[in-house]
């Protein structure tokens, strides 16, 4: 087998596996006369271990993706590859554009980890080609974007919170348990948390705002540029596939990592997002505008983790200020 694993330090938080154990795996997929003829690890996820696996008896090639470990998990971080798998059955409306599960296992019985086995999308990242094209096309792509967030906003669920659970029976109590999902971890890495503290106090002491939110909304979690994929031979931007969507949650879809990267650079192409046959219009009153705060702050804190994982030092620190900015508006 042609095993191309990507070179890593010691202290990475993404772990590769051997090139046995991933021969392992499509036998346990594929039947015991299948093989791994190449396993080539990507690198634009940051989370997962994933591996582009060409399998003999397959006429393409497959994408496994393998969890951290249990115990390298965060707390706000836990079991995402489970959620992914439990949001499959809600994702219907946007089901073309998504990789088909073609097996998921959660035994350990092949190695000590989490994986799933999907089908590979065709076409190519969008980081890898947005930029070939003109500033004057990209208005397209934040176009469909937004049509893509609004089908996925669209669909009502069950409970507030993970996809998966735990379910929480109004909004406020997902927020603050997130919140504090989030605390906890900072407090089990070292790093000071005393601002996200605040944070939950206040989302607490004015939850009945948090709770005008009554209906529970899909909310991708993660759905931006390097999530999608696009047509590499068409003349505009054309977005034909969607990937990775293991951070869904139910809630206010005002609070998903999508809206917040729409609205990060107001005054460029990406205001076409918000077009009419984009996403549409944004809710902007006092309260709608107040709850956005406590959503920049539960991001800005998933971001400060994040960035301590992949050893950002400098943009680490820069999330205290980040959010001390917010809280001045918050208090």
């Amino acid at each position: 087998m042609r095993f191309q694993p990507i070179e890593r330090s010691e202290q990475a938080f993404q772990r590769p596996v051997t090139g046995e154990e991933i021969q392992s795996i499509c036998h346990r997929v594929f039947g015991a006369d299948a093989r791994a003829v190449s396993a080539v690890e990507l690198g634009l996820g940051m989370y997962n271990t994933t591996y582009r696996v060409t399998v003999t008896g397959q006429e393409r090639p497959v994408i496994l993706r393998i969890a951290p470990e249990p115990e390298r998990q965060f707390r706000s971080e836990r079991q995402l590859m489970r959620n992914e798998y439990a949001s499959v059955p809600w994702l219907t409306a946007i089901a073309p554009l998504m990789p088909r599960v073609i097996t998921a296992d959660w035994s350990h019985e092949v190695i000590g980890r989490d994986w799933m086995v999907q089908s590979l999308l065709d076409g190519v990242p969008a980081p890898e080609r947005l930029g070939a094209y003109p500033r004057s096309a990209r208005p397209g792509f934040f176009r469909q974007m937004g049509a893509i967030a609004k089908t996925v906003h669209a669909v009502r669920g069950p409970h507030f919170g993970p996809v998966a659970g735990p379910p929480h029976t109004t909004w406020s109590q997902a927020v603050i348990a997130s919140l504090q999902d989030i605390t906890a971890d900072l407090d089990g890495l070292g790093l000071d948390a005393a601002d996200l503290r605040k944070v939950t106090a206040v989302a607490a002491d004015h939850h009945t705002v948090l709770d005008e939110i009554t209906e529970p909304r899909m909310l991708s979690g993660d759905l931006w540029t390097v999530n999608v994929m696009l047509d590499d031979t068409a003349p505009e931007p054309v977005i034909i596939g969607v990937l990775d969507m293991d951070r869904t949650l139910w809630g206010d879809p005002s609070a998903d990592w999508t809206i917040r990267m729409a609205l990060a650079r107001p005054g460029t192409e990406r205001d076409a997002f918000w077009d009419g046959d984009g996403y549409g219009a944004l809710d902007r009153s006092a309260a709608a505008v107040w709850r956005s705060r406590i959503y920049e702050a539960r991001h800005i804190g998933a971001i400060r983790l994040e960035r301590h994982r992949l050893g950002n030092a400098e943009g680490l620190r820069g999330t205290y200020d980040d959010l001390a900015s917010v809280l001045a508006e918050l208090t």
